[in-house]
């Protein structure tokens, strides 16, 4: 069943199996605030089992690009498009979250990022290739990011 992320009642609905329930809530709702000021966007989620699609596109990917599998199980995923970009979404049960930001027209940005909940290890498929800034934010804490750029057409 879809649920709209609420960014000022923040909930672990969905995220509750996490060790970092709280922390990968405040990185959803994180998410869920920007793309309500920056596009007034409601982000809207889906047990990942009801959202395949976009779980294989996110996976097939992180493969291709860079022949990255992720070990953690998928909790939840969105699919949307703002602006003539699709974006998608995974929150991984280890505190993880990725998304795909692919812009449709040719040319246009198309990118992979990694977010880290507060109190989460580095996932070693990840440890040893990417370089994590850090950010802080009133909902989640301390963020830790980072991301590649798309190359292939998807």
């Amino acid at each position: 069943m879809a649920y709209a992320v609420d960014f000022k009642n923040v909930s672990v609905v969905g995220l509750e199996s996490s060790p970092v329930p709280e922390a990968l809530a405040g990185l959803r709702a994180n998410e869920a605030r920007y793309f309500k000021n920056k596009y007034d966007h409601v982000f809207t989620v889906e047990p990942a089992d009801e959202a395949t699609s976009t779980v294989d596109w996110i996976h097939r990917i992180l493969k291709e690009e860079r022949g990255l599998v992720i070990g953690s199980r998928p909790l939840e995923a969105t699919e949307f498009e703002v602006d003539g970009i699709r974006m998608a979404y995974v929150f991984y049960e280890s505190g993880l979250s990725i998304n795909v930001m692919y812009a449709l027209d040719d040319g246009g940005k198309r990118a992979v990022g990694f977010k880290l909940s507060d109190g989460m290890e580095i996932p070693e498929e990840l440890a040893s290739t990417f370089k994590f800034a850090r950010q802080k934010s009133k909902l989640a804490g301390t963020i830790r990011g980072s991301y590649f750029v798309i190359k292939n057409a998807y």
